[in-house]
């Protein structure tokens, strides 16, 4: 990945103060500690409640990174380097992921679900990756930050990629389906993790179901709850091992030491 430091501007929509109005960006970090910090590394300086990046800028000059992304410019570090000013990282952050995203046009699977998703996710990687060139999120990079650092690193060779979403209250989705966009989704299950952030089990499944808005088909088991607020345009396909009204039903028997699966 090989940008200018005019193109980022112009889609963060920011205010640049610096020194280098021709600068070239080739990776993305929001870690002051990456050893991939150099010259061509835009940082990111989130603001977290037990964190400020902003407070590690000059550290990060002494060591040569010339590109910050920054609510304000501390300063000591005034005419130091590039700085884009933005109201807000975060959103810059994802903003900049949904705009490299919108680049790419290959089929694109957006995981969702209470637990689940991280196996899932590598489940697939295993059984496609012989027929595709794929990109996915690494470990469980599922969060607000982990999704756009994710959809960051697609690249012109990928030609499938597999993303996770994972939140935890209300308002949280809707961002994460503008960056990862996914052609298809699939929930891998409706449990009680994080229920604490919702009034109830409606709000929970409408949630997350906003991440397959823009989608093709939505692959999950069947579940009246879920039936009841998928968007119909949208196809579906279904399993169980309860509903046989499932496009797929799965019946599990025990015989000693061994368990046969009929699936019809």
């Amino acid at each position: 990945m090989t940008l200018t430091i005019q193109n980022i501007i112009r889609v963060l929509q920011a205010k640049w103060f610096g020194d280098n109005p021709d600068a070239t960006i080739e990776n993305i970090s929001i870690d002051s500690r990456s050893l991939q910090n150099g010259s061509q590394t835009l940082f990111f300086a989130l603001v977290g409640p037990n964190n400020d990046a902003h407070n590690y800028i000059s550290s990060l000059i002494e060591k040569g990174v010339r590109n910050f992304v920054v609510t304000h410019i501390p300063k000591e570090c005034e005419a130091k380097s590039n700085f884009l000013v933005v109201e807000n990282t975060l959103d810059a952050l994802q903003q900049f992921a949904a705009d490299h995203r919108n680049l790419f046009k290959f089929p694109v699977i957006g995981l969702t679900g209470s637990n689940g998703k991280t196996i899932v996710k590598e489940w697939l990687n295993f059984l496609l990756s012989p027929d595709f060139n794929i990109i996915r999120s690494p470990k469980s990079y599922n969060s607000q930050v982990g999704v756009p650092l994710s959809v960051i690193s697609i690249n012109e060779k990928h030609n499938l990629g597999i993303f996770e979403a994972g939140i935890s209250k209300m308002n949280e989705m809707e961002k994460l389906e503008v960056i990862i966009k996914p052609t298809i989704g699939i929930i891998t299950n409706i449990g009680s993790a994080h229920d604490e952030g919702f009034e109830d089990l409606d709000k929970k499944i409408k949630e997350k179901l906003k991440l397959f808005k823009h989608s093709k088909l939505i692959i999950y088991q069947k579940n009246k709850a879920v039936d009841a607020l998928i968007i119909p345009k949208i196809k579906t396909f279904s399993w169980s091992c309860k509903d046989e009204t499932a496009d797929v039903f799965i019946v599990k028997k025990a015989i000693a030491d061994k368990t046969i699966l009929q699936i019809r």
